[in-house]
């Protein structure tokens, strides 16, 4: 898959995921909504290991800095 995502919208996508795990396990959130959260999470840290995201697939959009 050729990368889509720019090392600002990858380094955006780890500080959301650093800040939904320390609401977790801080127990400012729980339940379902905390577990939902916590798979976005491990999503946004997978994306931005390997560069690409799906969902920008079919919307064209790329915020890599190559063309």
């Amino acid at each position: 898959m050729k990368k889509n995502m720019g090392n600002l919208d990858r380094a955006l996508r780890v500080v959301a995921a650093l800040v939904i795990v320390a609401l977790y396990f801080t127990g400012v959130i729980s339940g379902p909504l905390g577990i939902g959260l916590l798979a976005v999470a491990v999503v946004f840290v997978l994306t931005s290991i390997i560069g690409t995201c799906p969902l920008y697939l079919p919307f064209g959009i790329n915020t890599s800095d190559k063309k």
